[in-house]
């Protein structure tokens, strides 16, 4: 056999023997690891229809009652980015420094840039709020270099929404991509302008969904690289399709470190219309302040897997207080759909038409219950009015052998409380300050029943079986919560 041939035969058998080996052929996974994603396509597609954001804001010399503004935004900015927030900002005086005086508005001064997309022919653009918050004048930059002055249709600051319009006519558009069919793993591709690099492409997969990042909507997220300047452009997926908003980061140096969060673009969509029809978004509320239900508080009050949302706080005259709920309840699920964690509660309440009504189900001290509440529109947050926990006059019973000493509340405490019963903590060791409870707390539930009195109280605590946590249903000042009891070590 000839050299050459020789050779050729070697090298076959030698892949043969290592693709088989690793599991690569034949069959879809060889397929896929040949197959790299070719996004060249997608960028011609829906390159022409992304945008760069520049905007302007008059610059206010004396900043007398601008700077806690500009600081607070900066601050919002600092945290959005994932970088460390100063104690003092960068451009703000210091405690006590003289502010300079009083100027005239000057010209319009460069304040930041970011991106958008086309969302139509005759102008429309969506970006973040955070993009054109605070500006006084909105550039947009299309990529064949046209420039045109955009007027801010509306900005929604809980969901980072917002959409500018500009006076053009037959724009390139993107298309919206159907974000439930978005799979963790999936490619996707971001075309923004990091630090004012207009058209800049970054791809990478879906690192999760329905992310709770402590904003109002659930985000995606993936390890597409974003930066500073992507804020308001689009994620992408394989179709071409715009399936998000790229809007924040996790960092801590304010440069990108594998972690981006994008708006589901269903949920900016709804958004958006609201925006265009009206220039606000209009949201429902019953009044209720909420937190997670642990796994440890969910196994000791009979729940079994943490889910709902506690209610910690009901706001006086507002809708739950007069629908009955009290501190305390779980939220499990409203008009039928399950409450998996506590930030779907203000996301399924604040898309209910205010002017409605809606069924929730609660689960209290061991059972469900379904009531009816009105929702009313949300309004920016003001002073709320919640009881607040006045002194007590105590006369504390012996500690118990969970470490508290606990005395009667006084009529006047129980009506401020708006509490049937209820003891207040007078001193606190072992078991019970390991759990967290603290001299002055009131406590409402043991075990799912009921706290009437100090001397009932003290007979339940004397029936419990040692060896088991239990759950105490725990009012702090305006907030109710559940702290977990649990046995000493041996």
């Amino acid at each position: 056999m000839h050299l050459t041939a020789q050779r050729r035969l070697l090298a076959a058998i030698a892949f043969a023997f290592v693709a088989g080996s690793s599991g690569l052929a034949p069959g879809p996974a060889a397929a896929q690891v040949r197959e790299l994603p070719d996004f060249t396509e997608l960028v011609e597609r829906v390159g022409p229809a992304v945008v760069n954001i520049r905007t302007a804001e008059r610059s206010r010399a004396s900043m007398a009652a601008g700077n806690g503004e500009m600081e607070e935004q900066l601050r919002e900015l600092f945290r959005r980015w994932g970088l460390p927030v100063p104690d003092r900002m960068p451009g703000t005086p210091r405690r006590g420094q003289p502010q300079p005086p009083q100027q005239e508005d000057s010209e319009p001064q460069q304040r930041g840039v970011g991106s958008g997309f086309v969302l139509s022919a005759d102008g429309f653009v969506m970006t973040n709020a955070h993009v054109v918050d605070g500006a006084d004048e909105v550039i947009v930059t299309l990529t064949d270099k046209r420039e045109f002055k955009a007027r801010i249709i509306g900005a929604d600051r809980r969901t980072d929404v917002a959409v500018v319009k500009i006076e053009a006519s037959g724009l390139p558009t993107v298309k919206i991509g159907d974000v439930s069919t978005l799979k963790v793993g999936a490619w996707v591709m971001a075309i923004g302008a990091p630090f004012g690099l207009d058209n800049s492409v970054t791809a990478g997969i879906v690192s999760a969904k329905q992310r709770d990042t402590g904003d109002f909507l659930p985000m995606i997220q993936t390890d597409v690289a974003i930066n500073p300047g992507n804020s308001g452009g689009p994620l992408i997926n394989m179709r071409g399709e715009v399936v998000g908003i790229n809007s924040q980061i996790y960092s801590r140096s304010g440069g990108f470190m594998g972690i981006s969060f994008a708006i589901p673009i269903d949920e900016a969509i709804r958004v958006s219309d609201q925006l265009r029809a009206s220039g606000r978004v209009i949201r429902g509320k019953i009044g209720v302040t909420i937190a997670p239900v642990t796994k440890e508080v969910a196994e000791a009050i009979g729940l079994g897997t943490p889910r709902g949302a506690l209610v910690q706080g009901v706001e006086a005259g507002l809708p739950a207080d007069k629908a009955g709920i009290e501190p305390g309840d779980i939220i499990m699920r409203v008009d039928g759909k399950p409450v998996e964690k506590s930030g779907d509660l203000p996301r399924l309440i604040g898309g209910t038409k205010p002017g409605s009504k809606s069924q929730l189900q609660l689960y209290r001290r061991g059972q469900t219950r379904e009531v009816s509440v009105a929702v009313v529109e949300f309004e920016p947050d003001g002073p709320r009015r919640l009881a607040q926990n006045a002194p007590a006059q105590p006369a504390p019973q012996p500690k118990t052998a969970i470490g508290l000493a606990v005395s009667d509340l006084t009529e006047a405490q129980k009506k401020e409380l708006k509490l049937r019963g209820g003891v207040r903590v007078e001193s606190v060791d072992g078991s019970a300050a390991r759990a967290g409870l603290r001299e002055g707390d009131v406590i409402v539930t043991l075990d799912n029943v009921e706290v009437t009195d100090a001397k009932q109280f003290n007979a339940q605590v004397a029936k419990l079986d040692k060896s088991k946590a239990v759950g105490v249903m725990v009012r702090r000042g305006e907030l109710t919560n559940f702290l977990v009891i649990r046995p000493a070590a041996r």
